[in-house]
């Protein structure tokens, strides 16, 4: 099992442009495994379009590896999420990490686009099937209740031969989905219990699919802060995750020092997963880059020393 730390975005913390790119370029310099950006289209927050990231993240980095956690599948047409992340893999050279999932039902794009949220798993069990047959066949033909296809295909197809689908959500039907699709599962809120079921979940349904999924392909997310939970931004913050889920973000955000932050990896290791993206919490520029510079300097390194990768 390879552990690999991995820094993500939800809203858009930074005051503009500039500072943006200082924060990728401190990522992809730190020797951080991946950037990852929260998929959002209708929000009166800041918050950037997460294939647009994709690719601007390509063009500016050499090294790191890019995903989104996750796209909505029932809120983007397949055959040109497919093609985005094609043309995405092909340009970086096979550093895309497409994560896929249903999109949660208190988001505001169901009321905000006139989607129906009730067929939100249909369609994206429907687009993970059209995405994969597109990445891997020359000609698809297909013929669902919400899209039909004939004859499609899409090229160049991506640089990675087996370019992995990483599928995120909770629920048993995203439990199958993994089951079904994945080639990985990407946690979101889970508390190392809840994610430690997920996996536990997902391994089981496995064998009547006729499939595997690596042990290492299991990953987990949360948001971490060097300080109090008391201080006043970190508050603001948990208050905004509240309204925005409905869930008590007391359990899922991890405040205090690197050994609070290196205790909580432990857990979730300890439940099976390795693979974490770290939402650093901070208002304005300075605060996220100076989050995101001491888990570089704190965290990783300790990482490295207690969960070494096994030699090739």
């Amino acid at each position: 099992m390879t552990v690999a730390i991995g820094l993500g975005l939800q809203e858009f913390p930074f005051s503009g442009a500039a500072p943006f790119w200082a924060w990728v370029d401190l990522c992809e310099a730190g020797g951080l495994d991946s950037l990852w950006q929260t998929d959002r289209i209708v929000s009166r927050t800041p918050i950037l379009e997460c294939m647009a990231v994709m690719a601007a993240i390509a063009g500016r980095t050499r090294r790191i590896k890019f995903g989104m956690n996750v796209v909505s599948l029932a809120m983007r047409d397949p055959v040109l999420l497919a093609k985005q992340c094609a043309s995405i893999d092909m340009l970086s050279g096979g550093r895309l990490l497409p994560g896929f999932g249903i999109g949660s039902p208190l988001a505001p794009e169901w009321a905000a686009l006139g989607l129906d949220a009730k067929q939100r798993g249909r369609m994206t069990d429907e687009a993970l099937e059209i995405i994969h047959r597109l990445w891997h066949e020359e000609s698809v033909d297909f013929a669902g209740r919400i899209w039909q296809l004939k004859g499609a295909s899409i090229s160049p197809r991506p640089v990675q031969a087996a370019l992995p689908m990483w599928i995120g959500g909770a629920s048993e039907a995203a439990v199958r989905r993994t089951a079904r699709y994945g080639s990985g599962w990407q946690g979101g809120a889970e508390t190392p219990e809840e994610a430690g079921a997920v996996v536990a979940a997902i391994k089981a349904a496995l064998p009547a699919t006729g499939r595997s999924i690596d042990d290492d392909h299991y990953g987990a997310a949360f948001a971490f802060r060097f300080g109090s939970a008391e201080d006043p931004g970190v508050q603001r913050l948990m208050a905004a995750y509240r309204k925005r889920t409905g869930k008590d973000p007391a359990g899922r955000f991890v405040t205090g020092d690197a050994a609070a932050i290196l205790d909580r990896i432990g857990d979730y290791v300890d439940a099976g997963l390795s693979k974490f993206i770290l939402r650093p919490l901070g208002e304005g520029d300075a605060e996220v880059l100076a989050q995101s510079r001491q888990l570089i300097e704190q965290v990783l390194p300790e990482v490295a020393r207690r969960w070494p990768k096994p030699k090739r």
